[in-house]
């Protein structure tokens, strides 16, 4: 898919009196058996024009990674279950929600700082304040996709980390796009909530802009297939 929005999401946005156009780009279902460049390269190369911007969802660089794990091959251990059921549920997602997450979360991130976060938290949550777990647990925790119904299979049932060294993957796909087209990358984590950049080409200000620009998700977050997508600016008529 290129130049046509996903359901309920608009082509064209304006921001900072610019004009916009985000187009996703539709692959095949991602697996650890697949390399990101290939994958990002075969796809991506017949849409992207000089000056545009590519981002690339952090999942599928995860998934290509081998970061992605079956629920029902994570054992968790009693701690992780005890803690997961202390976890604020919201709308977000189910974070880490359920031992298989939690587990993760403490393989990742380590014993001890998860047991930290959850006991500020804990202290913090009981005067009115909320978040703390996931400041003081950092990204890695904060990053980590539990199994939903609404994500394409088999990632439905699946626990997916945060990709290791975004901001190299971004370097190494603008290199690898550069005999098709001078573009900037960014690794993103946007969802329906948000999101943030966790690595890219751009600077700073460019990293803001592009939150900015993707504030409502143009790629979906259930069966769209289209973990891509092109930034471009479109010149006034």
């Amino acid at each position: 898919m290129s130049g046509e929005p996903n359901e309920g999401k608009a082509l064209d946005v304006d921001v900072a009196g610019q004009r916009v156009r985000r187009i996703p780009i539709k692959t095949h279902v991602v697996t650890t058996e697949d390399d990101i460049i290939d994958v990002v390269t075969r796809y991506a190369s017949p849409v992207i024009e000089p000056g545009d911007l590519l981002f690339v969802t952090e999942k599928i660089v995860a998934i290509s990674q081998g970061r992605s794990y079956a629920v029902d091959a994570i054992e968790a251990r009693p701690l992780a279950r005890w803690l997961s059921r202390r976890v604020t549920k919201t709308s977000h997602g189910i974070g880490l929600g359920i031992p298989e997450t939690m587990e993760m979360a403490l393989r990742e991130c380590g014993t001890p700082r998860i047991v930290f976060a959850a006991g500020v938290a804990a202290i913090t949550k009981a005067v009115g304040r909320r978040g703390d777990f996931y400041r003081i647990a950092g990204p890695k925790a904060r990053g980590i996709d539990g199994p939903t119904s609404g994500t394409i299979p088999p990632y439905n049932t699946q626990v997916v980390l945060v990709p290791e060294k975004p901001r190299q993957v971004a370097r190494d796909l603008q290199a690898a796009l550069a005999s098709v087209a001078a573009v900037d990358v960014a690794v993103v984590d946007i969802n329906d909530f948000g999101g943030n950049i966790l690595g890219s080409t751009l600077d700073m200000a460019g990293e803001r802009r592009l939150v900015s620009i993707l504030a409502d998700n143009p790629l979906g977050q259930g069966h769209q297939s289209t973990p891509l997508g092109v930034v471009r600016l479109v010149e006034a008529e």
